[in-house]
């Protein structure tokens, strides 16, 4: 019991930290340039007209700012921000209690929209296209419908799997958006951001190499930034160089590709146990003890994009830059 205790208080700090670093206005987010651009010329002419501004959907790998922009949106627009998920609106009900409460221009954002049960999901088109909700009064011979309006609202929703997305719910966001993995240069700026907020003592040097590491990730850099604080506080003289930086990421078993034990697992598991590949990714999955689900949304997409890893149609394949990072030689058959 107190095992467990212990990791739902680091949960809540985790988040406690997310926020306290969120950016509150597009002037103040780092990265997506051609999506803020969009965002900000679609919420100036809603305002201009005194609308909501329109359903939006965003989809990106975990840790990309989904949830910040949201935030952000909801600000900006004036509204309040109204938090759920797909994995908890099981019934249409559910749905309906929230969407009863809201007040116009507020923003629904509903996180992992991707698993909505499918009646919530039906529940949730008229809602989005004509503001009113369906509602089923009494049983049986009594039965009967009634049609209930909305204010009028912003929907956003939030995925890691667009492809999961039925057609209808998604041609029904107005705003379709994906967010990419961040530069290194964006990184950096966003640590030196987060540094100046919590007040820690970083050289530019130590920052670029935070963001180098942190796998193009905004989440992944705030979190190693907390981590090597802690190091240069207990170990150094609390200011965070280059040198700290590295010392301190080797500590935490960030290498200098940004791998982590399970990355390394992941690509060594390929090379060493499947020769590289190709091997299909359930085998992949049952081989390292992870979901496969996980191993596609939370591991593989940098993986892809940095070079290291190919997804190809008779499986995944490691690449010869995998090959070289470990020390291994590919065949050059392979």
């Amino acid at each position: 019991m107190d095992d467990r205790i212990i990791t739902m208080q680091k949960s809540d700090d985790e988040r406690s930290f997310e926020s306290a670093l969120r950016p509150q206005s597009l002037h103040e987010y780092v990265g997506q340039a051609r999506m803020k651009e969009s965002l900000r010329i679609c919420m100036e002419a809603a305002k201009q007209r005194g609308e909501a501004l329109d359903h939006c959907i965003f989809y990106g790998p975990p840790g990309v700012g989904k949830t910040t922009i949201a935030n952000i949106i909801a600000k900006e627009m004036g509204g309040a921000l109204r938090a759920t998920s797909g994995i908890v609106l099981n019934h249409a009900g559910d749905l309906a209690a929230i969407l009863t409460n809201l007040q116009h221009g507020d923003v629904l954002f509903i996180d992992e929209i991707h698993r909505l049960p499918a009646p919530v999901e039906e529940a949730l088109y008229p809602a989005m296209e004509d503001y009113q909700l369906d509602l089923i009064i009494g049983q049986g011979a009594s039965t009967r419908t009634i049609k209930l309006d909305l204010p009028r609202f912003t929907l956003i929703g939030a995925t890691t799997r667009v492809a999961s997305l039925t057609s209808p719910l998604r041609e029904r966001f107005g705003l379709n958006y994906r967010l990419d993995f961040y530069t290194p240069q964006e990184l950096e700026a966003i640590i030196l951001r987060s540094a100046g907020i919590l007040k820690i003592p970083v050289e530019a040097s130590g920052a670029a190499e935070i963001a180098r590491r942190s796998r193009g990730t905004p989440r992944i850099a705030n979190r190693l930034l907390r981590r090597v604080r802690d190091f240069a506080q207990v170990k150094r003289d609390g200011a965070v160089t280059s040198e700290v930086a590295d010392a301190a990421l080797a500590w935490v078993g960030v290498d200098s590709a940004g791998f982590d034990d399970m990355d390394r697992l992941l690509l060594q598991t390929l090379i060493e146990k499947f020769g590289g590949g190709p091997v299909g990714v359930e085998s992949l999955a049952t081989a390292i003890g992870e979901e496969r689900g996980t191993v596609e949304d939370v591991y593989e997409p940098y993986l892809i994009q940095a070079g290291y890893l190919e997804r190809t149609s008779r499986g995944r394949v490691a690449t010869r830059l995998a090959f070289q990072h470990f020390g291994k030689q590919k065949d050059l058959l392979a």
